[in-house]
């Protein structure tokens, strides 16, 4: 077997182990480097600069991203095959924005496949699809942002419009096994029971998708920002009551699809 695609390397700024979030069971989620968007509410701002950074947490200055290998991920992916292996997790892949490191991203979910791993990417859709084209052959499972249907509003929050977004969600739903769309609702952008079920019906028109995921929008990335000399533009938007997240669900709902709080 030739495992020269091993020594691939790419920019990553974190690991984390034992998640049950972004795919099924147990799962190792690597974090990547760079992202095309600038949402007002992203968690990891240092994931969307490419460059390696400062950043002050606590007083304390840390360095945000390093360079490592394939072969170097999955050492740490692999501690935990059999808890994998009993849940049915495996590798996540998010960031930032992992096609835009897409040599890196197809080689780290081949390694992961090669070694019997459920794998899954947490991603904009944002990239020429022949990017996301050499990350499918080794996916099981698409996890995508449909964050708003209205191309103006998209990036007047994002900083990007959503054409090809739009147009990449159908390419990947007619070439990847499994598609999810996930909607983060973000108050007084995407927070309306009209604009959750114009997403429902986008997702609708998806070839083989049935599922969305609203995830609420929280502010446990809030003090990065200053940690990375940034202003949080959103200070003092308060996360959605569960109420209202009920309220927006049963929107979707109507439609037919299957929708789920949480994600």
């Amino acid at each position: 077997m030739d495992n020269e695609y091993l020594k691939t390397t790419g920019r990553i700024f974190d690991i984390q182990r034992f998640s049950v979030h972004d795919g099924p069971g147990i799962r190792t989620i690597v974090f990547l480097k760079g992202c095309a968007l600038r949402c007002r509410w992203c968690c990891n701002p240092e994931s969307q600069e490419f460059r390696i950074q400062n950043m002050v947490m606590n007083g304390k200055t840390k360095v945000v991203g390093r360079d490592v290998t394939v072969d170097e991920v999955m050492e740490e992916v692999l501690k935990d095959v059999p808890y994998y292996r009993r849940s049915g997790g495996g590798l996540t892949l998010s960031g930032g924005e992992s096609l835009l490191q897409p040599d890196f991203a197809a080689a780290l979910l081949r390694a992961a496949k090669e070694n019997g791993l459920n794998t899954a990417i947490e991603s904009t859709g944002f990239a020429p699809f022949e990017n996301i084209q050499k990350l499918l052959p080794y996916l099981d499972l698409y996890l995508m942002d449909i964050k708003h249907t209205d191309s103006a509003t998209h990036k007047a929050f994002t900083g990007q419009p959503n054409e090809l977004i739009k147009a990449n969600a159908k390419l990947i739903a007619e070439n990847c096994g499994h598609l999810i769309i996930r909607t983060p609702v973000i108050p007084g952008f995407n927070d309306t029971p009209a604009e959750i079920l114009n997403i429902a019906r986008f997702a609708l028109t998806l070839p083989g998708v049935s599922e969305l995921h609203l995830l609420p929008y929280h502010r446990l990335g809030q003090d990065k920002y200053a940690g990375l000399g940034r202003e949080y533009t959103l200070m003092g938007v308060e996360p959605p009551e569960p109420e209202k997240m009920e309220r927006l669900k049963q929107a979707a709902l109507s439609t037919g699809i299957y929708c789920q709080i949480g994600g």
